[in-house]
């Protein structure tokens, strides 16, 4: 896999509700990712960025909502997400400390 491959994959951490009680319990990250990435992408860019071991990864399309705005309506773009399980005992803290 291409070095510079690995630093476009993931786009940032998702968080959100949904993906802190997936963390809490399954010992999973969600990160929001390349449309174009695969699964075997985004489990070595995690694994080369964060070292830690990455026992799989599951990946969502997200349509994106219809908004209304004085111009009548509009489309956001589709995203894609992806569900990182991690082994057992190891984390991926993203508060950055001073």
């Amino acid at each position: 896999m291409n070095t510079e491959r690995i630093y476009k994959v993931l786009l940032g951490p998702h968080v959100s509700e949904k993906s802190a009680a997936s963390a809490e319990l399954g010992n999973q990250v969600v990160f929001k990712v390349l449309p174009s990435a695969s699964k075997l992408e985004i489990k070595n860019a995690v694994e080369k960025l964060f070292k830690v071991d990455v026992l799989g990864v599951r990946t969502v399309n997200v349509k994106g909502k219809v908004k209304r705005n004085r111009f009548g309506l509009s489309k956001k773009s589709n995203w894609k997400k992806a569900y990182v399980s991690l082994a057992q005992g190891q984390d991926i803290d993203f508060a950055v400390a001073e």
